[in-house]
């Protein structure tokens, strides 16, 4: 095994707690539907998930390569750099998770690397051309091509369902939807924990311990995979429950339909060693195949809350990260610094996530429905649900906007309703 300096230990260690957070943080990219249709169990959903995730780690080194050889020019990038990039893409992992919101723990890793490298060596540092073509452009075009295809195939199942017996083909489809969330979950494996494996390559290049242009070692795949499975074990509920239920409400031929659109995305980036973020695909997938039903309808407040944070992320993590690095390079006491300040932090975010907890046990619960906006209103006006429902199959759909009873015209003999009219 190479020569370990203190501070290389120390980024090692802070990049397995990134690839943890990132477990965590990104489960509901994997299993988020598959709890929220019933398809699984939570817990035995983020058990299947973590088994995948291991051994997805294992199928490829392309996106860890594009990471430790492409993103930043390795010379003059010190382990501390690389310390300090991991800082800022934590903080953001744990800020997003504390209010359950599906952000990018890729993007947040290319940030902080970003935002550290520049403050380290200055602009130069980074690879403006590989940061456009290999995490930029897949990160805009990722949720549009996977929310495109899940919208596509939703309309395709229900069409081809049609005429198919309900209890059979709804069978059917959970059996799909399993088999299409461990797919996701392999792919996530495949794609995410090779970004730490990139980011311990880079450290051990920097601190003189592998050699420039190395594959990661075999123990950096291992530890790096046994770390995302062990957070994708644990469960972000948080950000399952917003995947599953906040964003849009599915039944299991649109869960089918979105995971495997996502993961068919994922899978194609990973070969090509694009640094892609799942979270973008799988979102972007949920909305579409929230939208390829008659009738579904997309929670667009919760949506531009979620694109919000994919627009932060980068520079929120990289000026976080740029700040460690300024702190670390004041010395040793520079780095102690910002690890004590990395530790309380986190400290401080679980502690304030026990005020309202989440897990397996309400994580499908909705407190309240969302009132709708004017996107989400316009939507239900123009997709009504199917004609011909009865009132017990109606009962049963998701509510798709909420309308104040003012704004419903009823016949003079007509009872009002006494606070809202669901659409």
């Amino acid at each position: 095994m190479e020569s370990f300096s203190l501070i290389l230990a120390i980024v090692v260690v802070t990049a397995l707690a990134f690839d943890f957070t990132n477990g965590f943080h990104d489960t509901a990219n994997a299993m988020a539907t598959t709890i929220s249709t019933g398809a699984l169990k939570p817990k035995v959903a983020v058990a299947m998930s973590a088994v995948l995730n291991l051994v997805g780690a294992f199928l490829s080194v392309e996106v860890a390569n594009t990471i430790s050889k492409g993103l930043v020019d390795e010379t003059g990038i010190r382990p501390e750099v690389i310390f300090a990039a991991l800082v800022g893409a934590i903080l953001w992992n744990l800020l997003t998770w504390l209010v359950g919101l599906p952000s990018s723990s890729s993007h947040a890793l290319m940030g902080g690397l970003i935002g550290a490298a520049i403050a380290s060596a200055g602009v130069g540092a980074v690879h403006g051309d590989v940061l456009v073509t290999k995490v930029l452009l897949p990160a805009v075009a990722a949720p549009i091509v996977a929310g495109v295809a899940a919208m596509l195939a939703s309309r395709m199942t229900y069409t081809l369902g049609r005429k198919a017996d309900g209890k059979a083909a709804a069978k059917g489809y959970r059996a799909g939807q399993i088999a299409s969330a461990g797919l996701v979950s392999l792919a996530h494996g495949t794609n995410d924990a090779q970004k730490t494996m990139g980011i311990i390559t880079l450290a051990l290049v920097a601190g003189g311990s592998l050699a420039p242009d190395s594959d990661p070692p075999v123990w950096v795949i291992l530890s790096a995979g046994l770390a995302i499975a062990l957070g994708t074990y644990l469960g972000g509920w948080r950000i399952i429950r917003t995947m599953g239920k906040g964003l849009t409400d599915l039944q299991p031929q649109q869960g089918f339909a979105a995971q495997t659109s996502a993961a068919t995305v994922i899978l194609a980036s990973s070969h090509l060693g694009f640094s892609l973020s799942t979270t973008h695909s799988v979102s972007g997938a949920v909305m579409g195949a929230g939208l390829g039903r008659k009738g579904g309808v997309v929670r667009w407040s919760t949506a531009t809350r979620m694109f919000v944070a994919w627009g932060l992320t980068l520079p929120a993590a990289a000026l976080v990260a740029a700040l460690a690095e300024w702190v670390c390079g004041f010395g040793d006491w520079g780095t102690a610094l910002v690890a004590v300040f990395l530790i309380a932090s986190s400290a401080a975010i679980w502690k304030i996530s026990r005020r309202e907890v989440v897990d397996h046990t309400n994580v499908v619960d909705v407190d309240e429905p969302e009132q709708a906006g004017v996107v989400t209103t316009a939507m239900a006006a123009v997709s009504p649900p199917p004609t011909g429902v009865t009132e017990e199959l109606a009962a049963t759909l998701p509510a798709t906007a909420t309308l104040p009873a003012t704004a419903t015209a009823t016949a003079p003999d007509a009872k009002a309703p006494s606070a809202a009219t669901t659409v």
